[in-house]
């Protein structure tokens, strides 16, 4: 069973550096790992489709509404780190969620025309146990990358954990994106113009 300690440990043994017990613990580790874990995990799960964060809902809509240009909205999740899609009807086909429905994202709210919005999106999930073991490993070197000069003072191992780093997130990203089935991607009208 992983724990936000385990993975905090995993980017210190990468530095070859001590042991924590607990993120809030008073040592120089775990001051720094406490300060950089949420935004650095944070920053990894925007920066891809992680098959075990994403999560599907109909949005209610709000009571308020916008000014002008847009009729209705909508108020993201609080979990809701990163959107992928959104779509206006859900009857089980390929499409449901990718309709092209005209929206924009003003803070924490979806403004759109539509009456109905499914989303689509990236959650904030907090239980390292919900993580996939790659990205729990992408996390772990990702802190020791950021933290490396920090703890060790070596301008040469940050390099190295930097390269580290890059090397555990393609590997993460490739194997997450290879499950499920692939999804058709149809040409522009930009690209169809042309042809």
């Amino acid at each position: 069973m992983a724990s936000k300690v385990e993975i905090c440990n995993s980017a210190l043994n990468m530095l070859g550096a001590n042991n924590i017990t607990d993120i809030t613990e008073d040592s120089k580790n775990a001051r720094l790992l406490n300060q950089r874990y949420d935004p650095v995990r944070d920053a990894i799960f925007r920066s891809h489709a992680w098959n075990c964060l994403i999560k599907r809902i109909q949005l209610a809509q709000d009571t308020d509404t916008p000014t002008h240009e847009y009729a209705k909205q909508y108020t993201l999740p609080a979990d809701c780190l990163r959107i992928l899609k959104i779509g206006g009807h859900h009857d089980g086909s390929s499409s449901d969620l990718d309709d092209g429905q005209k929206f924009k994202v003003e803070g924490r709210k979806i403004v759109t025309d539509e009456a109905t919005v499914y989303l689509l999106y990236i959650a904030k999930i907090t239980d390292v146990n919900e993580y996939d073991t790659l990205l729990q490993e992408t996390i772990a070197a990702r802190l020791a990358a950021e933290l490396c000069y920090a703890i060790t003072s070596s301008t040469s191992l940050a390099t190295q954990m930097q390269e580290q780093f890059k090397e555990k997130l393609r590997e993460a990203r490739h194997v997450d994106a290879s499950e499920g089935t692939a999804e058709v991607l149809d040409a522009s009208t930009f690209i169809n113009a042309r042809y």
